[in-house]
């Protein structure tokens, strides 16, 4: 009994904040024109996708950084992006931090790193986006507006930032980045390890040559990136990553349960 009443509670609080949440049709539209790979989707997936934009705006932050404001299409274009890879996991899988903070544009951090002699070296890096364990997770408008879509298509590699920074949200779930989201299937863990580290080397060794590839040679820096870039590749260009490592495509649509390549 009392399982049933607090189900029911559940339902009632969720229905309340998709009214208070709800993304209006010419919004959604909008956002759809903006990003084709999540337009491509059929009717039921986009009708859910849009079910869990209105829980994610209902349960994450957004900061807009140095006066940058933040637009329901801002908050929006993020949220149809980030919720993409949890389709089908379920959005308890962002429940780990709350914040979101937007900048206009790229942001150069201060970083320190330290070599096998002890000696401590600073730079400067230039970020389009950082997830960090427990949040907030940070983004530059001008790597997601349309033209930044427009921008990368016909380049090699697939790029899209906001995909990327949740693919380490789903990755530090379980703790530190290390390129495997946790996983409750044994056989799939199993399989995850030995698949990932072959296409990993096989990916690194094209971009050793020279090859273009399909996913962001970014990805040959360590295996928690090469995870990031390949979840990008897997939603927003599917079909080119299923022809060009469908071992990888494969691994990824058993993990994600979608195989965005059939749309």
């Amino acid at each position: 009994m009392i399982s049933g009443l607090l189900q029911r509670w559940r339902e009632r609080r969720e229905r309340k904040l998709l009214d208070q949440y709800a993304i209006p049709d010419p919004l959604w539209q909008l956002t759809l024109a903006h990003y084709p790979f999540i337009a491509r989707r059929g009717h039921a997936d986009l009708a859910e996708l849009r079910r869990l934009c209105s829980l994610f705006l209902a349960s994450k932050e957004f900061h807009g950084a140095n006066g940058f404001q933040v637009t329901d299409e801002v908050a929006v274009a993020v949220a149809a992006q980030a919720c993409l890879p949890v389709l089908r996991l379920g959005l308890h899988w962002y429940d780990g931090f709350v914040g979101i903070v937007m900048h206009e544009g790229e942001v150069v951090a201060a970083r320190e790193t330290m070599d096998e002699d002890g000696v401590v070296h600073a730079y400067d890096e230039t970020l389009a986006g950082e997830a960090m364990e427990g949040g907030p997770l940070m983004l530059a408008w001008s790597e997601i507006t349309p033209d930044a879509i427009e921008r990368v298509e016909g380049m090699d590699s697939v790029y899209n930032v906001v995909i990327h920074e949740f693919a380490h949200v789903l990755d530090m779930r379980d703790g530190d980045p290390d390129g495997a989201p946790p996983m409750a299937d044994a056989a799939l863990r199993l399989r995850w390890s030995a698949t990932m580290e072959a296409e990993w080397q096989w990916f690194c060794d094209q971009v050793d040559a020279g090859v273009a590839t399909l996913i962001d040679p970014y990805g040959a820096e360590a295996p928690e990136e090469f995870f990031a870039v390949a979840v990008e590749a897997f939603f927003v260009a599917p079909r080119e990553l299923l022809a060009e490592q469908p071992r990888l495509y494969r691994l990824l649509a058993e993990f994600f349960r979608q195989d965005p390549a059939r749309e």
